[in-house]
Parts: structure tokens; C-alpha cells; sequence
């Protein structure tokens, strides 16, 4: 078990042996956004999620944070990425083979994608199979470890309840 800060709280994630310099994947779907059109903003709730997800995410030393090229992608990435003095690197949904081989190395990463694409990079990066994401779920939080020889064990957390 490892031990890892979330906001505050400190959380037991089951991961395997780290090599000194592993791989750690965190993907999210974008938080809420404001309409069904093609390129969305987020909503008030949603600019909320953002800043709970880089609350959530401020202690880690994040190395790369990657979005869609989407409004509502970019957003949800932006505070984490601000937070840590990183630019939003953009990829490719129906292309993810640079991005997936760029987290695949030493670092600590945060992508921001999709309902219909966190779950498939999840399981391209080796972790576990997860149910598809409700259109009004945004609070999956998947970790993937990757050990030194590309392994990966995964974990879903939840992230940015908000109160009402």
C-alpha cells in the first residue's frame, strides 16, 4: 500500500513496487459542462471541480498535464497545470498512442479527457476495465501506477463533491 495525499487527506491506494523514477497516471473526465454543443465552456459547478481537482492534485509533483483540445478539457486542466507552473499539452482523443507513450514514462502526469476516452486510456495504459462513465459523472479520479517494466495497477477514486 502506498500512501498518497488527496486533499488533505491521506489515502491508501493499493500500487505495486515503484521502480525510484515510476510513472503515475491520473485521468479524469472534464468537469460539467455548460451545454450538449460540440465545444462546450464549463459551468459554475464545473470551474468548481477544476479547482478541487488541482486542489486535490496541488502536493503531487506533477511533470505533465495533457487535454483534448476541447473548451471544457482545457479548462478542467488549466488550474492544475497553472498550479504547477506547467502548460496544457494538447492530444489528439482518436490519437492517443504519443500521449499514452509520453506518460508512460518517469513523471507524474494528469490527462484530462472524456466520458467516452478516460476509461479506454485507463485500459491502454494496462490498468483495470471500468464500467463507461454516466453522462452526468464527473467525479472519477483513476490512478494508474506503471512499475519499471510497464505494469500497471489502477485505482478509482472520487474527487470535487460539491456542496449546493
Amino acid at each position: 500500500m502506498r500512501k498518497l495525499l488527496l486533499a488533505g487527506l491521506s489515502v491508501a491506494i493499493a500500487a505495486p513496487a515503484l521502480a525510484a523514477d515510476p510513472s503515475v497516471v491520473y485521468l479524469v473526465r472534464h468537469a460539467e459542462k455548460a451545454t450538449d454543443s460540440k465545444d462546450p465552456n464549463l459551468t459554475a459547478d464545473g470551474t468548481l471541480r477544476a479547482a478541487a481537482l488541482a486542489n486535490v492534485l496541488e502536493d503531487l509533483p506533477i511533470t505533465d498535464v495533457y487535454s483534448t483540445d476541447y473548451n471544457r478539457t482545457k479548462a478542467t486542466a488549466t488550474p492544475t497545470a497553472t498550479g504547477h507552473k506547467l502548460q496544457v499539452q494538447i492530444y489528439d482523443p482518436s490519437k492517443p498512442e504519443a500521449m499514452l507513450d509520453e506518460v508512460r514514462k518517469p513523471g507524474v502526469h494528469l490527462v484530462v479527457g472524456h466520458s467516452n476516452t478516460a476509461p479506454g486510456l485507463v485500459e491502454a495504459l494496462g490498468g483495470d476495465k471500468s464500467e463507461e462513465i454516466d453522462e452526468m459523472e464527473y467525479d472519477r479520479l483513476y490512478v494508474v501506477f506503471l512499475d519499471e517494466n510497464g505494469e500497471a495497477t489502477s485505482q478509482l477514486l472520487r474527487y470535487g463533491t460539491l456542496a449546493h
